[in-house]
């Protein structure tokens, strides 16, 4: 069985929800997942758009969340995932706004690309205190088992 991450606000390169966007209430899609390799400690979700600030000219990755030390036993997060409602354990870095939560998709200019991505870990990874990108990966390198992958696309409507 494939590692497989899954969300049922939306589907694998369909439109993200305005619901999850700036120009909604800003939430967290639910996300589900399975498959795991059997050895997974943890696991780790990156959230990013590689095609800030324009897709016709992109310039670098914005990350829009970060958790890390997701259970093992863990196969989704709730839709509206916050610090308090997340699986015990699990912990929240850094986005690109220096915020430790999720940020939807605002891009401000055309239609972005948001890649949802899991890794499962073969360890749990000790408290990296709210870490950005860089050192969350730093500290996942060699232990990363399996990655699942959720892209979904947005664009600001026209008023």
């Amino acid at each position: 069985m494939a590692f497989e991450l899954t969300s049922t606000s939306f589907k694998h390169e369909h439109e993200v929800p305005q619901s999850c966007t700036c120009e909604g209430e800003d939430l967290s899609p639910p996300l589900s997942w399975s498959g795991a390799p059997g050895q997974t400690q943890s696991f780790a979700l990156i959230v990013d758009d590689p095609d800030a600030p324009d897709p016709a000219h992109p310039k670098l990755t914005w990350v829009h969340w970060l958790v890390y030390n997701i259970p093992a036993g863990a196969r989704a997060l709730d839709e509206h995932a916050t610090a308090a409602t997340l699986p015990p354990g699990a912990r929240e870095g850094l986005n690109d706004w220096k915020n430790a939560e999720y940020g939807g998709p605002c891009p401000p200019i055309g239609r972005h690309r948001y890649y949802f991505k899991l890794f499962a870990l073969d360890t749990v990874l000790p408290d990296l205190n709210k870490p950005d990108r860089a050192t969350l990966e730093e500290a996942m390198k060699g232990h990363v088992l399996a990655q699942a992958t959720l892209m979904g696309t947005y664009a600001k409507k026209q008023p």
